[in-house]
């Protein structure tokens, strides 16, 4: 499936990523599409590496992908990520991976975030500037 309006990122898989099968280790997918994820989030304003100056942080509560295709080492990956669901506090975050060797979609899944104040550690509202950004890119989502 293709993502409407969605950040495409792409990412190599190395020698390491690959476990005793001689294919990507399952683990690894999801930091292929977190580094893509890191990408889509600087495009829209936020530079998640600046964790000092924030009064927020964003915890991953869910993960999850399903696993449709092989990756080998040397294969690259086309990853797209796209917010799916807003809430007050929490993202949605949809991911697609296509092996653009063997054009086959290896994976699909999601994340799930929430925004958390740094030092209560508690559920927080969404910063609105980083809201308003989403909702710039995916409209529907309003």
């Amino acid at each position: 499936r293709t993502m409407s309006n969605a950040y495409r990122g792409t990412i190599k898989v190395r020698f390491a990523d690959t476990d005793a099968n001689g294919h990507a280790f399952f683990g690894n997918y999801f930091v292929f599409a977190d580094e893509v994820l890191g990408d889509y989030w600087a495009e829209l304003g936020w530079d998640v590496s600046d964790v000092v100056n924030q009064d927020y942080l964003t915890f991953t509560v869910n993960a999850n992908m399903d696993f449709l295709g092989e990756s080998l080492a040397g294969d690259t990956l086309e990853v797209e990520v796209k917010s799916e669901r807003i809430g007050n506090s929490s993202v949605v975050i949809g991911f697609n991976m296509l092996n653009l060797r063997t054009d086959e979609t290896t994976g699909r899944g999601t994340f799930t975030y929430v925004f958390v104040d740094r030092n209560t550690r508690k559920s927080a509202p969404m910063p609105d500037t980083f809201r308003a950004a989403l909702i710039e890119r995916h409209p529907e989502l309003a």
